[in-house]
């Protein structure tokens, strides 16, 4: 049986592949994809080959896709969790039609009134999750999220779900700042209007206490040092691939007392969940459990829905793009 993969075939170029459907061993699951997300600044990082990335070390090809969500279609021999149709949550799985995984590995989606499409963006929220509880974030504590990706728009709701107050949004795009109010934050700059330090220490009284920077740009986390309060937190969830400004850590860390908080999913916990370092398979579940409650939103930046066949052009417009999409999710049901 055949299904079908996006593939980076080589820098700037993704196609979509023919593959084997595959046979599930023992203690495996096979998965047939409903939906994956693109998380568009990390794999446009790796499609262009950016440093600091996966293509950059190894070259291509490169199989892109990290988060998903379909139903269970074969099992293995001692599999006694799943059945046939379950509805399970894809993590590390690529953007494919069908993804073979250990069941150990999988999460089953209980509520049965959740939409595969929201449950497909568990494994992307997880990682503003997990920004944002590397803060430690308490009941009151002022927080702005700098960068309103994806990640960004999880990390604003998820900040203000924390208790923190109030919650502030920095991006160049007013679209973008427009839909963070509507999500939860209180304000949102401009990182270019004029005096944007001075209305952001205004806004929290005298800088926010944390700060979640998921532009992945030096620039950024410069300026963010500029209008952190004293003692601030700054979570890194952005991937800061290029040191191209110089930051005077005297100045503005050491003397300060600034926390930088490296918030790579490679931090997290493997095997059980603590205080500020939970497990993927735990925040995908606080994941669920919110989107379920009607706490969390997914679909005001979905930008497209689109088919598999549309891949290639898709992420040749990422290859060109200046600012990379809110979510474009591929619906691999047009593929079948």
């Amino acid at each position: 049986m055949q299904g079908k993969q996006i593939v980076f075939e080589r820098k700037g170029q993704a196609v979509l592949a023919d593959v084997a459907v595959p046979e599930p061993g023992a203690g495996e699951i096979v998965i047939e994809n409903d939906y994956t997300v693109i998380s568009a600044g990390t794999e446009r990082a790796n499609l262009v080959q950016l440093p600091n990335t996966v293509t950059a070390k190894q070259g291509f090809p490169f199989y892109p896709g990290y988060s998903g969500a379909g139903r269970v279609c074969a099992i293995g021999a001692g599999v006694g969790d799943f059945r046939i149709g379950d509805r399970v949550v894809v993590n590390w799985g690529g953007h494919r039609s069908h993804t073979l995984k250990p069941a150990k590995d999988i999460l089953k989606i209980e509520d049965s009134a959740i939409d595969l499409l929201d449950a497909a963006f568990a494994p992307i929220a997880a990682f503003s999750f997990l920004g944002v509880r590397k803060l430690r974030l308490e009941l009151g504590e002022s927080a702005m999220v700098a960068g309103l990706g994806i990640l960004g728009m999880f990390a604003v709701q998820a900040a203000a779900l924390c208790g923190a107050i109030p919650v502030l949004a920095l991006d160049f795009d007013p679209a973008r700042r427009a839909l963070a109010l509507k999500l939860g934050a209180a304000a949102a700059f401009s990182p270019a209007e004029e005096h944007v330090i001075d209305k952001i220490r205004a806004a929290t009284g005298d800088g926010p206490h944390t700060v979640v920077e998921v532009t992945g740009s030096a620039a950024a986390l410069q300026q963010a040092l500029e209008y952190i309060a004293w003692e601030g937190r700054i979570s890194l969830l952005g991937c800061t691939r290029v040191s191209d400004v110089p930051i005077d850590y005297y100045k503005y860390v050491h003397a300060r007392g600034i926390s930088l908080i490296g918030a790579h999913t490679y931090t997290r916990a493997q095997s059980e969940s603590a205080p500020g370092r939970w497990t993927e398979r735990d925040d995908y579940k606080a994941f669920l459990k919110l989107v379920g409650a009607g706490k969390l939103q997914t679909r005001p930046f979905i930008a497209e829905v689109v088919s598999p066949a549309e891949g290639p052009a898709v992420f040749a417009r990422l290859a060109e793009a200046e600012s990379v999409p809110l979510g474009i999710v591929f619906d691999w049901r047009q593929a079948r």
